[in-house]
């Protein structure tokens, strides 16, 4: 009887735990700092799931990688972890020599200044591989998080650089969650990605190779919509909608891009 009611309490307890954590997740996803464009993602992007499937907790600390000019996740991440956590969120370099890169980087600067009541604890650190590649202290992060960038560091041909960064800035037992715009299986990739879709097996073999052990997989944020073969790669869907009103409603009603959402521990 005593190992029963023991066990419930736990249950209870963990239960209780992790209703309050959803809740305070769920309230940072509907705060009224995110446009309602941002929030007409949510239906592709699951940020809730998303983030549930990778564990995260209001008192980590966590890394979110290449945020860009938008930040989108950086509106959800940063306040759920305010009050007792740690965001850091890995941008483009001032010193980058890519015009894309320092006005993403300006934008992205300027809409956590406007807001300092949600962003004023956001650390901002730079990821511009080869050279810059201090994200957070090493093994202070209890998560690191990157949506949809594995592609642009095949592109450049850093991916491996990056990967070492991620695994560097985690604790042991430190969770790495990713999701990427995926290419079918059987796809033969192309080492630099110009389609901007991954296959499983490749994002797997990047991060086991640098010392991370695959955890699992979860098909929240699968669309079987879209073919993955398109004239402008994965920009030829929305948001990008690159062919502008050519077929436009055609890539529409396919939505956002077919993506891998995988967990990585090291170990």
């Amino acid at each position: 009887m005593k190992r029963y009611l023991l066990a419930s309490l736990l249950l209870f307890s963990y239960t209780t735990v992790f209703a309050v954590e959803n809740t305070l997740l769920q309230q940072a996803i509907d705060g009224n700092h995110r446009s309602t464009e941002h929030k007409n993602r949510d239906q592709y992007r699951h940020p809730l799931a998303t983030l549930s499937f990778f564990q995260v907790k209001p008192t980590m600390t966590i890394v979110e990688i290449w945020p860009g000019g938008k930040g989108w996740y950086t509106e959800i991440l940063a306040p759920f972890l305010k009050q007792k956590g740690t965001l850091y969120a890995a941008n483009y370099s001032a010193n980058s020599e890519i015009p894309y890169f320092t006005k993403n980087l300006k934008k992205f600067n300027d809409k956590i200044k406007a807001q300092p009541e949600i962003y004023s604890d956001v650390r901002v650190t730079a990821l511009q591989p080869p050279r810059e590649l201090n994200i957070a202290p090493k093994g202070s992060a209890d998560r690191v998080l990157t949506f949809r960038n594995v592609h642009n560091w095949m592109k450049s041909e850093q991916a491996e650089n990056v990967f070492i960064a991620m695994f560097d800035a985690l604790k042991t037992g430190g969770i790495l969650g990713i999701v990427e715009h995926r290419a079918p299986a059987d796809t033969k990739q192309d080492p630099k990605a110009i389609s901007g879709y991954v296959t499983e097996s490749y994002v797997i073999a990047l991060a086991e190779k640098v010392g991370f052990k695959f955890v699992t997989k979860s098909e929240i944020n699968a669309n079987p919509k879209d073919t993955t073969n398109h004239p402008k790669g994965v920009w030829t869907l929305p948001p990008s909608l690159r062919l502008k009103q050519q077929d436009r409603a055609r890539y529409l009603a396919i939505g956002e891009s077919d993506r891998m959402t995988l967990k990585f521990i090291k170990p």
